[in-house]
């Protein structure tokens, strides 16, 4: 009789460093199939989109992927699959039905991709099935905490927003929790945590 797979899953990533960050988003980035759905969460200068930086990379996007802050959403269509990278950080959450952003994950109106969604818990009507990625600092930098009382000042609030992904300046340690929302999302968590076991540089996953 063959095992049920459980259609919700959690796992917890230590990385004690960004290059370990981005090794996991490489690896996420080499499971992920079209229809994929990543939200992501995390406060500011959590590294949500160095994150996606490496993940690009890995699908074979050679333009630097920055933050959509203002633009909202990005469309990448050079890699292996198209990557929509949305940010709501700006909206209320009232204001992103506007977006329609179903359409980029019912495969008719744009080509099937993976959908990458930061600040994701703004979404009033969360889709079905999902990948959630939390990144939790585990340690402050001056920076970081000079940039968080910047954020009182309206006419900073852009530049802060743009200085807190720059690699140098993020906090090193941080936890991944990872939460998968359907049956094919908790087989690409169990495939990530093969591959950590068979890979030289092996991720440090814990089940939660």
């Amino acid at each position: 009789m063959s095992e049920t797979i459980p259609e919700t899953a959690n796992i917890e990533i230590y990385a004690k460093n960004l290059d370990e960050t981005q090794a996991i988003a490489t690896k996420l980035a080499q499971l992920v199939q079209a229809g994929t759905i990543i939200l992501l969460e995390g406060n500011l200068g959590s590294g949500k989109t160095t994150f996606m930086q490496a993940f690009g990379r890995a699908l074979g996007i050679s333009t630097t992927i920055t933050s959509p802050t203002f633009t909202l959403i990005d469309e990448y269509t050079e890699g292996r699959l198209p990557l929509y990278h949305i940010d709501l950080y700006r909206l209320e959450s009232f204001q992103v039905p506007s977006l329609h952003l179903e359409e980029y994950w019912r495969g008719q109106d744009f080509p099937l991709g993976v959908v990458a969604i930061e600040w994701a818990s703004k979404l009033i009507n969360m889709p079905p099935q999902y990948l959630k990625i939390n990144l939790e600092i585990l340690e402050r930098s001056l920076y970081y905490e000079q940039s968080a009382k910047n954020l009182e000042q309206p006419n900073k609030i852009q530049q802060v927003v743009l200085d807190l992904e720059i690699e140098e300046d993020l906090p090193q340690e941080r936890k991944i929790h990872l939460t998968a929302k359907g049956i094919a999302y908790v087989e690409m968590l169990n495939q990530l945590s093969l591959g950590s076991e068979d890979s030289d540089s092996p991720l440090p996953l814990t089940s939660s």
